[in-house]
């Protein structure tokens, strides 16, 4: 059996990801998909709309055999480090191939721009350097210093979000010598970053969670998502009613910036060049996430950025916590299969050389308490009792079974 292997959030999954996973399959020829999911927090630093088994469960309906868990010190990292742990996983599973989408929808200019800046290292970190002191975000700064250095028609734009982080999956796989091939589609319809649904079927999943932020009508989404990710999204409010976004861990939040020194904040990964003063000052007159945030950003400062920060914040994850599991994964967590991937992972287990959970409560490695911490955190943004609900869940259930 073949597998090609696709790195998602799912948050959540709409008609996008369909055709994602079709074309993916179509594409490396293959006879299983296996997705890489980002767990409770996502790389751009924001709380999943819900949990990962109920993403899990639309996956699984939406065409997807095979969903494993990104863990914790990959999911809410820079897209190096995110794609990274991401491509390793996919690799260690003996995938045959990855597939991406992306704005330009071929896979030569992102194999000559990878060339390239690996042939131009040192010009180009450079030039980045000389970007970011000058005040540019490190994206911005890292367009620019590719523009001044590239001399080829055929290279890719980099001030596009799927082109850059589809860079950054070729980059994984080829610097490491992997075995998987890496493969791309063309991002179609809507935008990454586009917040107004429109008359196409495929929207952005930023734009889906925006109709729903009232957090009680789904009929504006059912053009955009699958019936099966409607009713699932439909369930998870009757058993939890509520859905996740950072409002709901704000007075946590700022509960942690607050009570914490100064020096405390500067040991939470992320938070470097004094912001940890910034950060105590706009907590302290702020009365909403989204205020604090409009507050703390600045030119250098992305708003991703300071998410990721917040997220580290809200969990306490300091930068020796992070810096001890940056080189790979060291276990698979298998949330959901279908009868497909069942049998593609019956024919690989003998072979897998990491150990495989599917259940939390029979594996005590330290290596995963950053996931246990951040799922108990995230089930704090839910009221009582829903979430002692919440970790029953991830504790003691086994992998979801779509027959």
């Amino acid at each position: 059996m073949k597998a090609v292997g696709i790195v998602v959030e799912y948050n959540p999954f709409h008609n996008g990801h369909v055709y994602h996973a079709v074309e993916s399959k179509q594409a490396a020829n293959a006879d299983v998909v296996i997705a890489i999911m980002s767990g409770s927090f996502l790389q751009r630093g924001e709380p999943a709309l819900v949990n990962k088994w109920a993403r899990a469960k639309m996956a699984l309906a939406g065409g997807v055999d095979l969903v494993f868990e990104l863990p914790y010190p990959f999911a809410t990292q820079q897209a190096g480090i995110f794609a990274q742990g991401a491509i390793s996983i996919l690799e260690t599973l003996d995938c045959d191939a990855f597939c991406f989408g992306s704005e330009d929808g071929r896979l030569e200019p992102f194999m000559l721009t990878y060339q390239f800046l690996r042939g131009n290292k040192d010009d180009f970190d450079e030039k980045v350097r000389h970007h970011l002191k000058a005040g540019c975000s490190y994206p911005k700064a890292a367009s620019l210093a590719f523009n001044e250095l590239q001399g080829h028609e055929d290279v890719l734009d980099l001030t596009q979000p799927n082109n850059i982080l589809g860079l950054e999956y070729v980059k994984a796989a080829l610097s490491k010598q992997f075995k998987i091939k890496p493969l791309t589609i063309h991002r179609i319809a809507a935008g990454y970053h586009e917040t107004e649904l429109s008359n196409s079927p495929i929207a952005s999943a930023t734009g889906i969670r925006k109709a729903i932020a009232d957090k009680t009508n789904l009929k504006d989404i059912i053009t955009y998502v699958p019936k099966s990710t409607k009713e699932v999204l439909q369930q998870y409010l009757t058993v939890y009613h509520s859905f996740h976004d950072w409002e709901k861990y704000w007075p946590l939040l700022k509960y942690q910036i607050l009570s914490a020194s100064v020096a405390e904040l500067a040991d939470i990964y992320e938070i470097e060049e004094g912001i940890e003063f910034r950060m105590k000052e706009m907590a302290a007159i702020a009365s909403s996430f989204h205020e604090f945030m409009t507050l703390l950003k600045t030119k250098r400062y992305t708003w991703t950025r300071i998410q990721r920060m917040c997220v580290h914040l809200l969990t306490r994850t300091k930068k020796d916590d992070m810096q001890a599991f940056q080189e790979a994964p060291s276990y698979l967590r298998l949330l959901g299969m279908n009868p497909n991937g069942r049998e593609y992972l019956r024919k690989i287990k003998k072979n897998l050389p990491l150990p495989l959970i599917s259940r939390l409560s029979a594996f005590n490695d330290p290596s995963i308490q950053l996931d246990i911490r951040a799922s108990q955190v995230y089930a704090l943004g839910l009221s009582q009792p829903y979430q002692h609900l919440l970790m029953q869940r991830e504790y003691g259930s086994p992998v979801i079974v779509n027959e």
